[in-house]
């Protein structure tokens, strides 16, 4: 039942317009679910997106920020959103770089709600 709800998950995030690629992380960097359009070291995807939002979160709490639950990573022709959803998860999507990077966030956001939730 668990592997049925990170699936759909993972297809809600897929069928995004603009997400490429994406996966759906446990807090300590273990890829629970994904769908990616690229060769990539997965284990190290995992275990750097986990990273890198905590880092984000450890920011926010020395500077008093009310929430950091997101990071955008921005490049030349692609984009990455990494955000948590709940305790035990975060969404990792890979964007095309004729998306709308905003849209894309408000839509990965309802997605993480549904997770924080179910799991």
């Amino acid at each position: 039942m668990l592997k049925e709800k990170i699936s759909a998950f993972i297809e809600q995030v897929q069928s995004i317009e603009g997400v490429a690629a994406c996966a759906l992380v446990s807090r300590d960097g273990i890829i629970a679910g994904k769908h990616f359009d690229r060769d990539l070291n997965e284990p190290w995807f995992g275990a750097l997106s986990a990273t890198i939002l905590a880092s984000a979160e450890s920011v926010g709490s020395i500077i008093h920020a009310k929430s950091l639950g997101s990071v955008t990573i921005r490049a030349e022709n692609s984009s990455i959103i990494i955000m948590g959803a709940g305790e035990n998860f975060l969404i990792a999507a890979i964007i095309s770089d004729s998306a709308d990077p905003t849209r894309i966030h408000a839509l990965m956001l309802e997605v993480a709600h549904k997770i924080r939730e179910a799991m």
